[in-house]
């Protein structure tokens, strides 16, 4: 005999039913694994939003596990990208110019970070700029980034690449600093954070931050190749609103012992070189820009620079080399 269900007892009736269809099916599926994202940047105190955000979960909240490499030079940085080691990379966005204009690689500028946190550092001898006329100026590599910026300077000073000094690349920001502390030879050379608090503890003297005798200059920035960016876009989006939380993260001056404590950790920093480094890390004139946000007119002296000294062409537009978009998708997961 049929039992005629009414009202509330089908509706409970028709609930129950449905629970059991649905629950094994998805009791079955798999937990989604978190993407796996290589990143590469250097070894130096612009890491600490990756470190932090490592740390702190902050990638992981979004799905994401985070393979960090840091990178003894700019060459072999931009080798790893070109042949798929790397997915981003953090660097000098100037990087990112010397892979499309001499790699013939198309690659993307999808979000600024500093200002170069730069400082011209010689050895304790040397009283102005003049005084580098005859002497060898230590860079990472020849041809990208802060060397451009120290012969720029230099040129402004009247010194000439060849006939006035000599150029030595030796690597990333901690090789130019040993460089200079093993030997005085290497009479200067452009340092950032935290190596300029370390040389200034070690007796080298600052002719100057790069950002006032240059002006405004867009740096460090994140950037990728084309096809991978726009075939993993919404992760792209994901990521970037996960890093800008971690620089939100390390600039609030309520982590700072925590950020302190990262920068010892990883840089191997004693423990007042950190404090100082986080100090000028947060200082929003000279480190992290806020939200990472991608600076148009540092961008077009960047390449007004670099056209300069290669051979003073004009300046190309800067479309051509960044897509924001990315950025400001990613913002908007960010609720701004």
């Amino acid at each position: 005999m049929a039992i005629l269900l009414t009202g509330r007892a089908w509706r409970l009736h028709a609930a129950i039913l449905l629970l059991l269809a649905v629950a094994p099916a998805s009791a079955q599926q798999p937990a989604q694994s978190p993407m796996t994202v290589r990143v590469n940047a250097f070894p130096n105190a612009k890491a600490l939003p990756l470190h932090a955000g490592i740390a702190k979960g902050i990638f992981e909240k979004r799905s994401f596990k985070i393979e960090l490499t840091l990178t003894e030079n700019s060459r072999s940085q931009r080798e790893g990208l070109a042949t798929g080691k790397s997915d981003i990379v953090h660097s000098a966005v100037d990087n990112a110019i010397a892979m499309i204009e001499v790699a013939k690689q198309d690659v993307v500028i999808v979000s600024g970070g500093d200002s170069g946190m730069n400082e011209f550092f010689v050895q304790p001898d040397i009283k102005s700029f003049g005084d580098l006329r005859g002497r060898t100026i230590i860079v990472d590599a020849p041809d990208t980034a802060y060397a451009l910026q120290a012969k720029k300077i230099l040129a402004q000073h009247g010194l000439k690449e060849g006939p006035d000094y000599t150029v030595k690349p030796v690597g990333a920001g901690v090789y130019r600093f040993k460089a200079m502390m093993e030997d005085k030879a290497n009479a200067g050379g452009i340092l950032n954070l935290p190596f300029t608090v370390q040389a200034e503890q070690a007796g080298l003297k600052s002719l100057g931050r790069t950002v006032d005798m240059l002006g405004p200059y867009q740096a460090a920035g994140a950037f990728a190749q084309r096809a991978w960016a726009q075939a993993n876009a919404e992760a792209l989006e994901r990521y970037l609103a996960a890093y800008v939380e971690a620089v939100r993260w390390v600039r609030d001056p309520a982590n700072k012992a925590e950020a302190t404590a990262i920068l010892i950790d990883k840089l191997k920093l004693d423990p007042a070189a950190a404090a100082r480094t986080y100090e000028l890390l947060i200082d929003p004139g000279f480190g992290f820009t806020p939200d990472a946000k991608f600076d148009l007119v540092g961008f077009r002296n960047m390449l007004a620079l670099r056209a300069e000294i290669e051979g003073g062409r004009a300046a190309p537009e800067p479309e051509r080399y960044i897509d924001l978009g990315y950025y400001d998708r990613a913002m908007k997961l960010l609720g701004n």
